[in-house]
């Protein structure tokens, strides 16, 4: 997506996602990531925090650094002695000691040249110590301008103030706008629209990368870090409805793999929810499940679409919470094809394919877990910051490392504990404290992602977890609801009469299905 590809309604801007996002283009969004790496490294580690959604703002910063950048090297003498001049006398012009709390503002900046200028337009912000929460752009329509900027902003009244003045008395600046509170309040953050839009959901978290953990057992292994970078561009490269490119793994990497699988094999049996147990059989009878060599992604989701509707789509790395989740809306799984390092196979810092393959994919050929983890993603679209953050927690606490009874026994079915025979070990011992699920204290649990767990959470039976999600995610407050129309691949608001009317058509029919099918059955 451009920048300027936003989508309008009725004049009032959709919110983009909670980062500004560069241009889709493969060569770009490598070079956007070799500059976060550096990022990262050049601010200590800084980019470790306790969260997901932290982990999101970090990259917001990075993504923001890097956009200024690319423009400054463009344009680095295009900026001229007037404007340098207002970036001088507006740093100066306030006192560092604020008198008031914090104030948000939605700014709407139309500029009269090309884009380049957002990077005068952040400048200025920086020199005023203004904080940028949210920023999008689109092609204006207005006479005398290309662009609108639309910012979100933190701030005293009084530096806010003083940052508009500064603004407009830039040349390139057309016009600033100032919103009301109650409309900043009432926008609606971005979030894709059409299956096809995930190809924009590429939000890296890259806190887990090789060259940039020095915990990571691939740190000081430079062929296996040129190896990961090489698959990692298949899926910088990928776009909707395209076949996934097969990996061509080396016998290095099938004996991790094999040696993984016969590992968590003798343990399933005692230790995996039966739910897994039963799937996993059938993806070693119809997918070609087996401990001699990898799966490729192309052949899984073939298998996924013909058993739940889900499909798999190769990631480079770790995605955000938010960009995951609304992933999940289209009954798509964001997988990697990468595999862990070979000197530590019984746990992975981060997601690779074993984890991908042997934790996700069994519980997402079970129909019940399908629809369920739609359902999560759905809730997502359009949510708030610190909703998608308690969202994230849960998802940790359940999908990815989930402790459930049956029977009176316990066994796992989160993904990250089924696809590493340590931590799968470790989960079902005395070792780790394990509390009740409660999705409003586990919500704001704080958690490790760095190490095996310290503490898992137990629910009575795997419908008891997937019910208790459902009424918290009822819970959360937006603006619409959506469904997901299955024939157009697309996201609808049900906001208008039209679409509530073709929501009950369809309901209606499946009903009178189903009475008809009850009515046979008792004949």
């Amino acid at each position: 997506m451009t920048l300027a590809n936003i989508y309008q309604k009725t004049n009032v801007f959709q919110m983009y996602s909670p980062t500004l996002r560069a241009p889709s283009d493969p060569q770009t969004a490598k070079r956007r990531l070799a500059f976060q790496k550096s990022y990262s490294q050049e601010h200590g580690g800084s980019w470790r925090r306790k969260s997901l959604i932290e982990d999101a703002k970090f990259e917001t910063v990075t993504n923001l650094e890097f956009e200024k950048r690319e423009r400054t090297l463009s344009n680095r003498n295009s900026i001229s002695e007037e404007e340098e001049e207002v970036f001088v006398q507006n740093g100066e012009c306030i006192s560092p000691i604020e008198t008031e709390p914090p104030h948000a503002v939605l700014l709407i900046i139309s500029i009269k040249d090309g884009i380049s200028s957002l990077s005068r337009i952040l400048r200025i912000f920086e020199a005023s110590k203004v904080i940028i929460d949210h920023i999008e752009s689109r092609k204006s329509k207005k006479s005398g301008a290309q662009f609108e900027i639309l910012i979100k902003c933190v701030g005293s009244r009084d530096r806010i103030t003083s940052h508009v003045n500064s603004l407009r008395m830039v040349t390139s600046i057309a016009d600033v706008a100032i919103v009301s509170d109650q409309e900043v309040e009432n926008k609606v953050i971005w979030f894709p629209r059409h299956i096809s839009e995930l190809d924009n959901c590429t939000h890296l978290v890259t806190k887990f990368e090789p060259e940039l953990d020095s915990d990571h057992p691939g740190y000081t292994d430079k062929k296996y870090r040129e190896r990961r970078k090489m698959i990692a561009d298949i899926a910088f490269d990928y776009r909707h409805g395209q076949v996934i490119p097969r990996v061509e793994y080396t016998q290095e990497e099938n004996d991790t793999w094999g040696h993984v699988y016969k590992h968590l094999q003798d343990l399933f049996p005692t230790h995996a929810c039966k739910e897994h147990i039963e799937n996993f059989k059938i993806l070693e009878q119809d997918c070609g499940y087996s401990e001699n060599k990898i799966p490729q992604l192309e052949d899984v989701s073939n298998f996924l679409k013909r058993r739940t509707g889900f499909q798999l789509r190769p990631v480079s790395g770790l995605l955000s919470a938010r960009d995951f989740l609304a992933s999940l809306a289209y009954r798509v799984f964001q997988c990697t094809q990468y595999v862990r390092h070979g000197s530590k196979p019984d746990h992975s810092p981060e997601p690779d394919c074993i984890h991908e393959l042997l934790g996700h994919v069994p519980m997402l050929a079970n129909p019940k877990f399908a629809q369920f983890s739609q359902e999560i993603g759905l809730t997502s679209l359009g949510a708030s910051d610190a909703d998608i953050e308690k969202f994230a927690t849960l998802y940790w606490f359940t999908v990815e490392f989930g402790l459930c009874k049956e029977q009176g026994d316990l066994r796992a079915y989160g993904a990250g504990t089924l696809s590493s025979y340590g931590e799968l070990r470790h989960a079902l011992s005395d070792a780790p404290k394990k509390y009740p699920f409660d999705p409003e204290k586990t919500s704001v649990q704080v958690y490790t992602d760095e190490d095996i767990q310290p503490i898992y959470f137990v629910v009575e039976s795997f419908d008891d977890m997937m019910q208790k999600m459902k009424r918290y995610a009822a819970t959360i407050k937006r603006q619409f609801e959506v469904r997901y129309d299955p024939y157009t691949q697309t996201i609808q608001e049900l906001g208008n009469e039209t679409s509530m009317q073709y929501l009950h058509l369809s309901l209606q029919n499946e009903v009178e299905s189903l009475q008809r099918a009850v009515k046979e059955l008792k004949v």
